[in-house]
């Protein structure tokens, strides 16, 4: 996959079968997009393009911040690995600044997808909106006119459903989110086609883990707005940096209520990491904490006794648990 942010100089494109979005986290719904976008352009015999933003259009434009609607699945840099893995030619990363937020959809479509891009033909859902919205909502049905009078043909993608809901719904982004603010990791993951991770830097600690026989590293995330899963005990895989394998682990992530009970201020959060049968220092190393099962709340005991008990039990359930993800 060819990268290209539009911000820098680079060779005159080719014509191209295009999609665009924020496709963060590149879930099961963006890669059945992505899939319908490889098959037109094989079809046509053009390169595939998928065109998404440097950042979400919520941190241009929105001063409210909430981890449901800011907070995302994934940082660019993993957007991109993560894209690379689809099989398309090329992504184009466009600056999502206050001008590009002006433009109106007729000329995000001239200027951008036409004259900087060449697309031929756009991909698009039906409940897809880009540019600037003016007195009235524009829709599928204005793209397509506006295809027409500039040379674009737009096509409609139907959405793929899931069921992680009452009701039958699409798969999205916000619907992930929600999943992972609720601790629902499983079906999170599900709809992800991945489990979900998190990557950071490990930094030091108060030693609380190491003083009572099971020490962590605590890891400080590559982005503040990476969307950091509910508050609990989960069985997790790691991997560190320069290395392949897959080691097992449990994470808490909280604010350690049994060594904070009478802060007068809550605690920072935290996101700890015992890795099962492993010695070493790892601080200043990176660091990849996949989220495969939530095992339990995070909980206050009476003491250190009662803490060590608990977490001899959520080793041996993580070890149960990640084995048999195995050998599923």
């Amino acid at each position: 996959m060819q990268t290209i942010h539009l911000n820098e100089t680079f060779r005159e494109p080719t014509p191209c079968v295009a999609t665009i979005g924020m496709f963060d986290g590149v879930h099961r719904g963006h890669r059945f997009v992505i899939d319908c976008l490889r098959q037109e352009a094989a079809r046509l015999g053009l390169p595939s393009c998928v065109i998404t933003f440097d950042r979400h259009p919520r941190l241009t434009l929105s001063t409210h911040h909430s981890p449901l609607t800011n907070h995302q699945l994934s940082t660019l840099d993993e957007k991109l690995v993560l894209l690379s893995q689809t099989g398309i030619d090329l992504c184009v990363v466009l600056p999502f600044t206050q001008e590009m937020a002006a433009l109106s959809a007729y000329d995000f479509m001239q200027q951008v997808l036409k004259e900087q891009l060449k697309v031929q033909v756009l991909l698009t859902g039906y409940d897809n909106h880009f540019g600037h919205r003016g007195e009235r909502a524009e829709g599928f049905d204005d793209y397509q006119r506006y295809g027409r009078e500039l040379g674009i043909e737009v096509k409609a993608l139907e959405p793929l459903t899931t069921h992680h809901s009452p009701h039958t719904t699409h798969y999205s982004s916000s619907l992930i989110r929600r999943l992972l603010i609720e601790g629902r990791i499983a079906e999170a993951n599900e709809a992800l086609g991945y489990p979900y991770f998190v990557l950071g830097t490990v930094v030091r600690g108060e030693h609380i883990g190491t003083n009572i026989g099971f020490p962590t590293a605590n890891l400080q995330p590559d982005d503040a707005n990476k969307l950091i899963p509910a508050n609990g005990v989960y069985a997790v895989r790691v991997r560190l940096e320069d290395s392949l394998e897959q080691k097992h682990g449990m994470t808490n992530i909280g604010r350690r209520p049994t060594f904070s009970p009478t802060a007068t201020q809550q605690p920072p959060l935290t996101i700890e990491t015992h890795i099962l049968r492993h010695d070493g220092v790892l601080y200043g190393q990176r660091m990849m904490v996949s989220f495969i099962h939530r095992m339990r709340d995070e909980q206050s005991f009476e003491g250190p006794e009662a803490l060590v008990a608990q977490l001899r039990q959520d080793a041996a359930t993580a070890e149960e648990l990640l084995n048999q993800d195995i050998e599923e």
